[in-house]
């Protein structure tokens, strides 16, 4: 199979490729950062605002293609512009480019539980919560969502689109993402240093380990899109996690001490980042999406991705 990969040089876009070109797909990736893209392949290192680099990346064809670049949630906050021309106007020109290269190909795009908003229902959410998102990068991927699901209805792409919760652990380092804090207790806990969590202990997040992500977007390109709700979207499965229950298991796996976590909660934060109910995802389990199963085998998978 031929596959395009946008963001691929990225945190997930990596994982995706290596597992990508080991079941031996042709890989084109597009990465506006020169190196980040593995061995192996093609590499389009540009602006995927630029229709001369869209074209680059499909002059080797395309069977399907993985949507993965985005400008994260606080660039996009920052920068609404800037995330206006990646998430909505360079996306919508690359799936009608990508439409009138192939076949009716299977597109997988990586939308986000930010679509759902900060004020969700206590008593849980699940495939009917409606959506109602404050900040722009949730905005922006909840009309691509559409944008996919309306292609697709036409016939000119088979779009699979899939929300994601917090994806761990991520690289050490500025990410753009108000929600770094999570990846962050890794590396401290990793290296034996303090941490001041800006989230309160009893905070609850969804997540899944990287490598769980990876293989649920190699699931996304071969699944039979029948299978999918008539939105074309799903939630993925992840795991409602406590962040002193999270901070407990890291430090015991690397064997170091809780007492390095400090919490001074950010009320602002915590309201969109850490307030979290029950998660069920009766069409993306249908349609054989999966979570790490245990908070254990995520914190592993985890931190088998810093060595």
């Amino acid at each position: 199979m031929k596959v395009i990969v946008t963001g691929a040089g990225g945190f997930v876009g990596r994982h995706l490729v290596r597992k990508l070109l080991a079941r031996g797909d042709s890989v084109t990736g597009i990465d506006s950062a020169a190196g980040g893209i593995l061995a192996g392949a093609r590499a389009i290192v540009g602006d995927l605002g630029d229709s001369v680099v869209r074209q680059a990346a499909l002059d080797g064809g395309c069977d399907a293609l993985v949507h993965l670049a985005t400008v994260p949630g606080g660039a996009a906050e920052a920068d609404p512009d800037a995330s206006r021309r990646i998430n909505i106007d360079a996306m919508y020109d690359l799936l009608e480019e990508v439409a009138a290269a192939g076949r009716c190909p299977r597109v997988a795009y990586a939308s986000s539980i930010a679509v759902l908003g900060e004020h969700l229902p206590p008593a849980g959410v699940d495939d009917a919560t409606p959506l109602s998102p404050q900040l722009i990068y949730g905005g922006h991927k909840a009309m691509m969502e559409v944008a996919a699901a309306m292609l697709s209805n036409r016939g000119a792409i088979d779009a699979v689109s899939v929300r994601l919760p917090g994806i761990l652990a991520r690289p050490k380092g500025p990410s753009g993402m108000k929600s770094a804090f999570m990846s962050n207790l890794f590396h401290a806990l990793k290296a034996g240093e303090a941490f001041n969590c800006p989230v309160s202990p009893g905070a609850t997040i969804w997540a899944q380990s990287v490598n769980r992500c990876a293989d649920n977007f190699v699931h996304a390109l071969d699944l039979n899109s029948a299978l999918m709700p008539p939105t074309r979207v799903v939630t993925l499965p992840a795991l409602l996690i406590r962040m002193d229950d999270l901070a407990a298991e890291i430090a015991r796996q690397c064997g170091t001490d809780t007492g390095l976590v400090s919490y001074q909660p950010d009320e602002a934060l915590e309201a969109a980042f850490g307030s979290y109910p029950q998660l069920a995802t009766p069409a993306a389990d249908q349609a054989g999406f999966a979570h790490d199963a245990t908070l254990a085998r995520l914190v592993a998978s985890a931190l088998e991705t810093l060595e």
